[in-house]
Parts: structure tokens; sequence; C-alpha cells
């Protein structure tokens, strides 16, 4: 599982209330439509009872005729009202839905890398889709209906007790049972549903990752393993949503017999209230469409329930990514800048994943201000990991990265992605322009700027392009390959403008000529920063000051090219192979 947290009840409410405090006048606009339909909706099974007795005294068709006239204005009213309390909540819930996934991005964001890659790509996936969808759908369209139920119920029993004490008292007797099975449906209810989130993000998860190492899959024949694993993720999926299903087999029957009781208490015991003299036969009858009339929204607060189960459990997966977010940026003691040489210094640092084995085993360096390193070394001996040290994303389990002094982690984010900038393999083309693309590392970089920044990482493609800067990229639009993808990423380090460049084979995607190309045109504009490039062409290592060779998690040689070439060690071995 991931490590990102759920949010327990306390943080839900204060947050729930949160959503409503922040638009509070639309809420009390809302709760007072809602009450006036609601009324307006009581006077109906009143007027009937009116009718009947009115009926049973001998009145004529023109007091009928007048109170039918009632009858029909207060149904129009009921509509009226009802259909602008109704507009009044789903504006509500729309900006209470955009709110919440605008604050959800931003805690996202926040997250750090480390955790980002911790949690896996379907835990983030399901919930800023499904669980902030489910959030939203509970926003928009359950609360006002439970608004609505609850005070229609509770202005229909008020209004039971008003025609008679004993009537309101009877009219209660299938409220026992329904509390009942909701207390015991509601204390399963919310680990249910946990559990149900949690197998469908581990689902997502593992279609995710088929999907995206489908060649992998292919290529070493593992279709039939990745199978058998999509099939206990969704074994579990179906597991937690039987169990679900089942809270809901005992909920609902419970709740539908429950119905019909009152009902039928209500005329034997207003029989026999009417026999006696105490109610006349209008306020019987009165008081059974009342209890009629409450099946609906009773039944509507009951199924809706069930829904907002659902969006309760959701909407704690979706705060306990801020929380996280809020652990992640937690206050630290206030650490000044340090002076701006640069100097970074690596002492005796180890560091595992999780609780597996350490991959780095008691590193000692130090990088010069304005020396260009080279870290080379076999697949698996820690370079990408250590490239990760040097940035700040991961913490050392011993031992220290400190920039200038000052230990890289105690760095204020903002200042350190300011210092020292990474750059892997990995690239992304945001949906926009090109021009959008390269602002995220400069927002007030001119287009003379960027156009610069093209040409400095030889990005030759940008010449060719029907609109320059102003040419849309991404799905639907102009596709980079995957060297040019590069490129541009490239090009906004160039923007960016850090002291310190941590290259993690940065150049890995581009063709061998275009490699070189990039990397000699990258080292000009450069010039007096210190770049530390994680190499697995060894012509960077040929250009750099100094090349430290990683084995086994441990610097077993440094020095520069033609001293290590000379000691005739592990790099002369890769050097002689590299070369034939």
């Amino acid at each position: 599982m991931s490590g990102l947290p759920v949010a327990d009840r306390q943080v839900v409410r204060r947050a729930a209330l949160g959503l409503v405090a922040v638009d509070r006048r639309a809420v009390a606009v809302m709760l007072v439509l809602h009450g006036a339909a609601a009324v307006a909706g009581l006077a109906t099974p009143w007027l009937v009872g009116r009718i009947v007795d009115e009926v049973a005294a001998g009145a004529g068709v023109a007091a009928v005729d007048r109170l039918a006239l009632a009858i029909g204005g207060c149904v129009l009213a009921h509509g009226l009202l009802t259909r602008y309390a109704q507009y009044t909540g789903h504006r509500f819930g729309e900006r209470a839905v955009a709110r919440l996934r605008e604050g959800f991005v931003a805690r996202t964001l926040d997250l750090p890398i480390a955790v980002v890659e911790r949690a896996g790509t379907g835990e983030l996936a399901t919930r800023s889709s499904v669980d902030v969808t489910t959030v939203g759908s509970t926003v928009r369209d359950v609360v006002p209906v439970m608004v609505i139920a609850s005070t229609q119920l509770t202005l229909l029993f008020g209004a039971i007790f008003l025609l008679h004490p004993l009537l309101g008292l009877v009219a209660l007797s299938g409220l026992p049972s329904i509390v009942a099975v909701t207390r015991w449906y509601l204390r399963r209810a919310r680990p249910a549903y946990l559990a149900e989130g949690a197998a469908t993000a581990e689902l997502t998860e593992a279609l995710t990752t088929t999907a995206e190492g489908a060649r992998t899959v292919e290529a070493l024949r593992l279709g039939a393993d990745r199978t058998a694993y999509g099939r206990q993720r969704i074994g579990r999926v179906w597991a937690t949503r039987r169990a679900t299903l089942a809270l809901r087999s005992v909920f609902f029957p419970v709740v539908e017999a429950s119905y019909a009781l009152p009902i039928a208490v209500v005329l034997l015991f207003g029989g026999l209230l009417l026999d006696r003299g105490m109610v006349s036969l209008g306020e019987v009858v009165a008081a059974a469409l009342y209890l009629q009339q409450a099946i609906e929204p009773l039944d509507r607060l009951l199924q809706w329930m069930e829904q907002a189960q659902r969006g309760l459990a959701s909407f704690a997966r979706v705060l306990g990514v801020g929380q996280q977010a809020e652990a992640a940026a937690a206050p630290r003691p206030r650490v000044p800048a340090p002076a701006r040489s640069g100097r970074l210094v690596v002492r005796g640092a180890r560091f595992s994943y999780a609780d597996g084995p350490d991959v780095l085993h008691g590193i000692d360096l130090v990088v010069h201000p304005g020396e260009r390193l080279a870290i080379v070394g076999p697949s698996g001996a820690g370079k990408s990991t250590l490239a990760r040290l040097l940035a700040g994303i991961d913490v050392p389990r011993e031992g220290v990265v400190s920039l200038d002094g000052v230990a890289v982690t105690d760095l204020d984010p903002a200042e350190r992605r300011r210092r020292i900038a990474l750059v892997t393999q990995e690239h992304h083309v945001f949906i926009g322009t090109l021009r959008d693309n390269l602002a995220f590392a400069a927002p007030d970089a001119s287009d003379e700027q960027m156009r610069a920044a093209l040409v400095a990482v030889s990005a030759d493609w940008y010449a060719d392009l029907p609109d320059g800067l102003d040419t849309q990229l991404g799905d639907g639009a102009r596709e980079l390959g995957a060297a040019d993808a590069q490129q541009l990423a490239l090009a906004r380090l160039v923007l960016a403008d850090p002291h310190t460049l941590i290259l993690d084979e940065a150049t890995a995607a581009l063709d061998p000529t275009t490699a070189r190309r990039t990397e000699r045109a990258l080292a000009a504009v450069v010039n007096g920063r210190t770049v530390i490039a994680i190499a697995h062409r060894l012509n960077t290592a040929h250009d750099a000051d100094r090349v430290a060779v990683l084995e086994d998690g441990r610097i077993t040689e440094l020095g520069s090219h033609h001293e290590l070439v000379r000691a005739g060690g592990a790099y002369a071995a890769l050097w002689r192979s590299w070369h034939g």
C-alpha cells in the first residue's frame, strides 16, 4: 500500500464545515428556500383533512372549491420554491467542488517527489479522479437532497404532533428499527468503503504499470503473470464491493419494512381516538397522509446516506493528500541561506529504500564550485540514488549532504530548487504552447531568452514549427519525439539558471550525434556552474574535470579521465570497452 494517509473523522468534519462556512450565504438561502418549500408541502394534507371535515359537516361545493384552489396554490408554491432551492444548492455544490479540486491539485503539487513516487501512479490517480469525483457528486447532489429530506421530515412529524400529540407519538413507531439498522450500518460503512477505495487504487496501479510496461511484458513473455496479478487485484475489488453490498442488503430491506408500520398504527390508534371524540376524521386522514408523504423524503435520506458514506470515505482519502503535504511542509528551524559559492559535500552518506538493504555505503565526496563531475558505473551501482541525495529529494539514512555547510534537505524547498536542478531521463511535454512549456522554468523569460535556450541545447526542430513559440504541443496537437522532448527539458534547465546542475543521464533519449552536440552546447551555456553528470556515455566523462566511479554503492575511483585511464582500474576497463 501507499504511504498516503487517510484523514480521520474529526478532520473530515472540520473540512466539511469549512466548505459550508466559505459559502455560508448560499447555504442560508438554500435552507430558507427548502424550509419554505417544505412548509408549502405541509399545507396539502392539512387542507385535504379540512375538506373531509367540511364534507362530513355538510358544507357546500363552494367551500370545497376554495380549499381545492388553496391546495393548487400550495402545490405551485412548493414546486417553485423547490426548483429555486435546488438551483441554489447545485450552484453551492459546484463552487465547493471547484474549490476542492483546486485545493487538491495545489496540495498534490506540494508533495515531495519521494512521497509521490512511493504513493504510486494508481493511488494518486484514484484519489485525483475517482475520489474527487465522488466527493463532488456528494457535495453537489447528496448534501442538498439530505438537507431537503431532513427539513421535510422535521416539519412533517412536527405537523402530526400539532394535530394531536398522541398521533405524533404513535407516528414514531417505525423509527426504532430504522435508527437501530442505521447505527449498525454506519459503524461498518466507513472501513468498508475505505477498503473498497484502497482496492480500486491497487487495481488502477496494476493496470497502469502493466500498460506502461507493455513492451517489456511482451518481450519477457510476462503476459500470463501480469494477467494473474491483475486478476488478484480484481478479486480484491470484487471482495470489497461484495462487502459493501452485503451491508446494503441488510440496511435497505429493514428500512423498507419499517415504512408501513407507522401508517397502520396511526390508522388503528386514530380510529380509537376518533371513537372517543378526541380527534376528527380529517385529522386522522391528515396524519396518515403526512406519514405517507414522509416515506419519500425518508427513503431519499436513507438511500443517499449510502452515497454519503462513499463520499465521506473519498473525502477522507482526498484530505489525506493534504495532510501529507502539510506534514512535508511542517515548519523546520529557520536555516539562513548559505553563501552562494555552491560547494557540495557528502559525508558518510548511507541510504536504503524503505526497509531494504543499503544502496549507498558511506559515500564521501566533495564537489567544488564550477567543477564538472561525471559519475559512472554499472547499472544498479547507485548512481541515480546519489543524484537524488545531492538534489535533496531523498534524505540519507546516515551521514549528511550539505551545500555550503547547510544540509541540503534543511534548505527552504524554493531556495533549494533555485540553487540545484535535477534533470533525469524522464521528460514531460505539457498540453499548451511551446512558450507555455518553457515558461514553467522561468515565467518572466522573454521570447528572445526562450529562443536562445532552445538554440543552446541544439533544438534544431524549433525552426520547423509552423507557429514558433505559439505552436500547440501535446495530445491532439504537435507531438514531440523522445529526443525533442528531452531537449525541451534541457531548454527549461537553461532558463531556470541554477548554479548546480545534476544531469541523471539527461541525454540518454538522444541519438549519439544529437546527444554529443547537445552536451557540448549545454557545456558552453553552463560555463562557470557546477555540473554533476550521471553518465552512461563515457564521452561525458572524458570532458569532465573529475570522474567518480561508483560500484556496489561505493566510490571506488576518483580522479580525472587521464589519471584513471593511466591507473588501469575499473574506469580504464570501461573506457577500453567503450572504444572497442
